[in-house]
């Protein structure tokens, strides 16, 4: 199956990409690599549900969050590269994740993101990754995600 026929099948549309936040630009290619700026969990331009996994959020609503959030992510990388076919790899994904205190479940979190990487693109979705606790993030977004994917130059 193709990605764009993964994405329907999985009932994902992917949202016009968000602006970013402050002074930077939402991706950047270096070579055949490109590097996707830390994603929010935006639905219509606000942060779906602010607060601390741990605290405001369980972890199931941390996961979903992070879903959103690697969507936010494809969406920008579908402005960047023009067609998500075009990727040959999801090479790594960072996870920050907005923690209470005591919360170590991070992983469990940062999953929501990685398991639909991986049922978007199948192999070349499998990623190195990184879930870290975070004391506050941006706007008070219980996540924030970083991507790196290579790209074919076709």
């Amino acid at each position: 199956m193709t990605v764009s026929e993964n994405l329907q099948r999985l009932g994902v549309q992917l949202p016009v990409a968000p602006s970013p936040v402050g002074s930077y630009v939402p991706a950047c290619q270096a070579g055949d690599l490109v590097f996707v700026s830390g994603v929010l969990p935006f639905v219509e331009g606000k942060i779906l549900q602010p607060g601390k996994v741990g605290r405001e959020l369980t972890v199931e609503q941390g996961a979903e969050n992070s879903r959103i959030a690697i969507i936010n992510a494809l969406a920008i990388l579908q402005q960047e590269i023009g067609d998500l076919s075009r990727i040959f790899r999801i090479v790594r994904l960072t996870g920050h994740v907005a923690s209470a205190e005591g919360f170590v479940d991070q992983p469990a979190v940062i999953n929501g993101a990685s398991d639909l990487l991986v049922e978007v693109f199948g192999e070349k979705g499998r990623h190195a990754r990184l879930a870290l606790g975070a004391f506050e993030l941006p706007l008070h977004a219980p996540i924030e995600l970083e991507l790196i994917v290579q790209v074919s130059s076709s």
